[in-house]
């Protein structure tokens, strides 16, 4: 088909960038009352959404860059929904050199928050407002209400507010989106939010693979436990879909599809990346980190090959009460996942303070309840929490998270303990348990190491008893100190 002439009609928005994505979101203004002005760089991508959806829609459709923002209305609005990286350069360098000061440049992709960073301050030169904008929701979020994440002036947001509002899913009558923060923010906390979600689906994996091992249930009969965890406290997307996923039968060969998927995980880099930056900023996110290192292993095909002759030196697994066992998962299952979340909440509390991003944690908290793929339960709670105390240093500092993980420790001790001896591997469950207890450890063996790094660099060390720093001449005889 050939695409109208918008001729001097005006949109209140317009997206480029035709993709699923991209296409879902424009299709969700345009359903919430927005004229929508739509372009692609193949022109043949447009005709196939104003084929598809035109009639349903009030799209206004263009063919190049230049009509794309004439017909915006003032101040414009441009939402960017391309592969992260050059191509987001790309498009946004063109839609800055043909934009006036005062309008907005949105990137609705997974940008490093970073790059948005960096953007932000050059486009800002230009007297335009650049918003890195995190999306959370997948294919059906972005049509029918996703959980935005917007960083960006305040100014950009008093324009794009009222509009994200409207299409963002909604919980007790609340739109699942805030301002984030000034500049990178709001990539930065989609990344993070990226990051608890490796951790969360690798926990129920681990959840999963034991129930297989240590029970032998079939992928129907997990679906069937999950589904009744599903209905209590461990209430979340991530779960109610997997009960989807283990029900699924493989119409070629009759067996349950997860037994025909092939088990090495795929990745984009957002876990990788909240890894990175976590160590960057010294914030312990174990978790996230095993959640991606596990990733990267199942991936890692020819060393699992050339693995599979060496000796497991396990027991085998007889399991007397089976009720007992599955309880014990649960609550290993729930202790985990709450680990995760306070451990993204950390990182972005030091990311806040690092790149002074004044960050409402307990907004972010009350955004994720709806839209977004770690969409859980117990949100509310991290969000009560949060109100309560805006300071908290740690989520599971607060009582309901510590009297809920206290209960929840003999089970998980005995769930990480069991893996262990019968060579069932479960890397989150087991780096969550060391971290709550390395956190709840008056004395840490760092002090040891703090010892080994003077002796072989003359690193120095502080003391419990004295002020400032401190040296050990290590090689002098009786190994005087002195004050650094």
């Amino acid at each position: 088909m050939s695409l109208p002439a918008p001729g001097n009609a005006s949109a209140d928005i317009g997206v480029t960038g035709m993709g699923v994505m991209g296409s879902n979101l424009a299709r969700n203004l345009a359903r919430n009352g927005h004229r929508v002005a739509i372009h692609n760089r193949s022109v043949e991508r447009t005709e196939q959404v104003m084929a598809a959806h035109g009639a349903q829609a009030r799209f206004l459709p263009t063919t190049s860059m230049e009509e794309f923002v004439a017909c915006l209305e003032r101040p414009r609005v441009a939402l960017v929904m391309v592969q992260a990286g050059q191509a987001t350069d790309d498009v946004i360098d063109d839609l800055a050199s043909r934009m006036e000061p005062g309008d907005i440049i949105v990137d609705c992709g997974n940008s490093l928050f970073t790059d948005t960073r960096r953007r932000e301050a050059r486009l800002r030169e230009q007297g335009l407002h650049f918003v890195g904008c995190g999306v959370s929701g997948g294919e059906e979020g972005a049509l029918w209400g996703p959980s935005i994440m917007p960083g960006g002036s305040q100014e950009s947001y008093d324009r794009l507010g009222p509009m994200f509002e409207k299409i963002a899913a909604k919980v007790d009558g609340e739109p699942c989106c805030t301002r984030i923060g000034a500049d990178g923010a709001g990539h930065f906390v989609k990344m993070v939010h990226n990051g608890i979600e490796y951790a969360d689906m690798q926990v129920i994996g681990e959840a999963y693979h034991l129930l297989r091992s240590a029970l032998g249930l079939e992928p129907a009969a997990i679906a069937d436990v999950f589904a009744q965890w599903n209905s209590g406290e461990l209430d979340s997307y991530l779960l109610e879909i997997t009960v989807e996923v283990l029900r699924q039968v493989d119409p070629r060969t009759g067996r349950p599809l997860v037994d025909v998927i092939l088990d090495a995980a795929g990745q984009k880099g957002t876990g990788v990346w909240t890894t990175q930056v976590a160590l960057d900023l010294g914030v312990p996110v174990t978790g996230i980190a095993e959640a991606t290192f596990a990733r990267a292993l199942s991936s890692s095909l020819p060393q699992r090959v050339a693995a599979q002759t060496f000796a497991a030196g396990s027991r085998s697994w007889r399991v007397t009460d089976a009720d007992t066992f599955i309880e014990d998962v649960r609550q290993a299952l729930y202790a985990s996942k709450l680990i995760a979340y306070s451990q993204g909440l950390g990182e972005i509390r030091a990311a806040a303070l690092e790149y002074g991003w004044e960050i409402d944690l307990a907004a972010l908290a009350r955004i994720w309840r709806g839209g977004c793929i770690i969409r859980a339960r117990f949100l509310g709670e991290i969000a009560r929490a949060c109100d309560t105390d805006p300071d908290l240093p740690l989520l599971l500092a607060d009582d309901f998270f510590a009297t809920r993980v206290a209960a929840a420790l003999p089970s998980w001790r005995r769930v990480v303990s069991d893996a262990a001896l019968h060579g069932v591997p479960t890397p989150v469950f087991s780096s969550s348990l060391a971290y709550y207890d390395g956190i709840r450890t008056s004395r840490l063996p760092a002090c040891l190491i703090q010892g080994q790094r003077d002796f072989f660099g003359a690193h120095t060390y502080r003391r419990i008893d004295d002020e400032g720093t401190f040296h050990t001449r290590w090689a002098e005889p009786g190994r005087p100190e002195v004050k650094a």
